[in-house]
Parts: structure tokens; C-alpha cells; sequence
């Protein structure tokens, strides 16, 4: 039953994914934090997993969500829910949508898609900065008024070693660009060596 319902969960999020795998963040962290199936640092963790590893970055939070809450069988049904609509859309796009790419309620649509999709990928860059730069309360959302709510101002709240790590990287990449492949290995063994 468990996997019924995690098929669900994910084909829904599938479904309203526009604009690549980032943009799936929000709808995730919904699905799978907000509802108490997993903690935010293991979601934090799963998202650097999911960059990490090859493939898409949506694909990969979703098997290993399912995973996470239901085993194998659990990452088979997430995976299959989240690639379904994908699957749907491209098969019926195939079929009808040549004629009608350059129709003018067609251009609309995809113009008010992108506003959405660049907010969502936004609302996700967001999540993932407090939860790497903050200092950690536990079940706090990245906002000042419940910092200090916690009788902690957003300074104290901020891990030195992290900001710093964020801005040694930030001057690397800018010094001398490389394949972010570098950096990921690089900002993972600092993050043995420092954290």
C-alpha cells in the first residue's frame, strides 16, 4: 500500500516538474519533509546525493526518497511515478503537438510556464542555502523572525565553516573554472576534513 501511495505522491510531483529537476525541489520537500517521511537534513542529504550521482537530479531525489521510506520496492514506485507523466506528455506530444508548436495559445502557455519554473528553481536555491549555512534548529524554517523566536540572531546562526567553505569555493570557480565535477569532489573531502 505504501508504494501505491508513494507512486502517487511522486507522479503528481512529475506532473507539475517544468523546468528541469531543480524545479522538482519544492514540490519534494513538500511531499516527503513537510509530511514527516523523512527530516530535512536527510532530504539536504539526498539532494547532494542526487547532484552527485549521474542522472537526473529529480529522478535520483526520488528513488532515493522511496528508498528511504519503503526499501527497494519503495525507490522502484517512486522512480516509476515521477518518469510516468514524462512519459505520458512525450508520447502524446509526439503525436499531436508537431502541428500545433507554433500556435499562438501554445507560445502564451510555455511564456507563462517559464516565470513559474525560474520561482520554483528559486524557492529550491533558497532551501538549500539556509540548510547549508545556517546552523541547524531543529524543525525551524530558514527565516529571521523564528531565529529569533530561538533567541539566536541570523549571525550567530551562521556556520563559519561553511560560509567560509562557500566562499573559498565561490573565488576558486572564479579564478580558475573547472568541471563542477572538481568542485563537488573538492567541497565533499573538505567537508570530512572540516565538518
Amino acid at each position: 500500500m505504501i508504494c501505491l501511495k508513494l507512486y502517487f505522491i511522486f507522479f503528481k510531483i512529475g506532473l507539475f516538474t517544468i523546468g528541469g529537476g531543480l524545479a522538482s525541489l519544492p514540490l519534494l520537500k513538500e511531499a516527503v519533509v513537510d509530511s514527516g517521511m523523512v527530516s530535512q537534513h536527510e532530504f539536504v542529504d539526498m539532494l547532494a546525493i542526487s547532484q552527485s550521482t549521474p542522472g537526473p537530479i529529480g529522478i535520483n531525489m526520488a528513488t532515493f526518497a522511496g528508498c528511504k521510506i519503503a526499501s527497494v520496492a519503495g525507490g522502484i514506485a517512486a522512480t516509476l511515478g515521477i518518469v510516468s507523466p514524462s512519459l505520458i506528455i512525450i508520447i502524446m506530444i509526439a503525436a499531436w503537438m508537431r502541428n500545433f508548436a507554433s500556435h499562438p495559445v501554445v507560445k502564451s502557455v510555455m511564456r507563462g510556464i517559464r516565470p513559474a519554473a525560474l520561482g520554483l528553481i528559486g524557492s529550491a536555491a533558497w532551501f538549500v542555502f539556509c540548510q547549508a549555512l545556517f546552523i541547524p534548529v531543529e524543525k525551524m524554517p530558514c527565516g529571521e523572525e523564528t531565529l529569533l523566536q530561538h533567541g539566536r540572531s541570523i549571525i550567530q546562526s551562521v556556520s563559519l565553516p561553511a560560509l567560509l567553505l562557500l566562499i573559498a569555493m565561490g573565488i576558486a570557480f572564479r579564478v580558475k573554472p573547472a568541471s563542477p565535477v572538481v568542485y563537488i569532489l573538492a567541497g565533499g573531502l573538505l567537508g570530512i576534513l572540516i565538518f
